[in-house]
This record gives C-alpha cells, structure tokens and sequence, in this order.
C-alpha cells in the first residue's frame, strides 16, 4: 500500500520541527557538537525520518511501529529542549518555539496513530 508521507499534517510538522531545531543549535559550543547539540538534532531528523520510512512499509502494524517510533522521538526532542535550556545553550524564546513545536507535533502524530488504529 503506497502512502503519501507528504500529504501528512504530522509530517509536515515534523519537517519544521527538524530544520527549527538545527536552526537553533546552530550556536552550541564547539564541545558539544558531538554531545547535546548531536542528539538533539539526531532526535529532531528521527521524527519525519521515521514517518517516512513507516509509510513505505506494506503493513498497517509497520507503519504504526514506525509512527510509535517518531512519537518517542518527539518527547525526546522536548526533554532535550529543556535540558539545552537549563544548561544555557538555548534561551528561553527559543526553546518556548522548539517546545510549542514539539507538541504540535507529537499531538499530530498521536492523532495519526488513533486514527489509523481506528479503521
């Protein structure tokens, strides 16, 4: 069954998501290019990379899998966000954005899922 990832609310959601957050880490420390800064946006990419990746697959239980996946991601994006803020790497505008942008998506991703466990 061919899916049309792009046509997703979800995921143009978490395409933003992606580019804001390698927009706002920009900045990091040099040390932590391989540190916080990396795992950030490895997490952040991981949301619309496993949305994609989940609606190539042929089952309807793959693509939930993968959709769960992205999910988790989200909230890692959130947690994350908190701690670069905490330790001064993002100011606090930057990471309300980062943050208002990560429930976005994580709720559109959740809706997703209930939708598609429903038919």
């Amino acid at each position: 069954m061919a899916r049309n990832y792009r046509r997703l609310v979800a995921f143009e959601l978490a395409d933003q998501l992606a580019i804001a957050v390698y927009e706002a880490t920009a900045d990091f420390p040099f040390h932590e290019r391989y540190g916080l800064r990396g795992q950030l946006r490895r997490a952040a990419v991981s949301v619309p990379t496993n949305i994609v990746e989940g609606a190539a697959r042929d089952s309807e239980a793959e693509y939930l899998r993968f959709l769960e996946i992205a999910y988790a991601s989200a909230r890692e994006v959130e947690y994350l966000t908190m701690l670069a803020q905490r330790l001064g790497f993002l100011r606090p505008p930057e990471a309300g954005d980062l943050t208002s942008r990560t429930g976005r998506t994580a709720a559109a991703i959740y809706a997703l899922r209930r939708a598609l466990r429903r038919s």
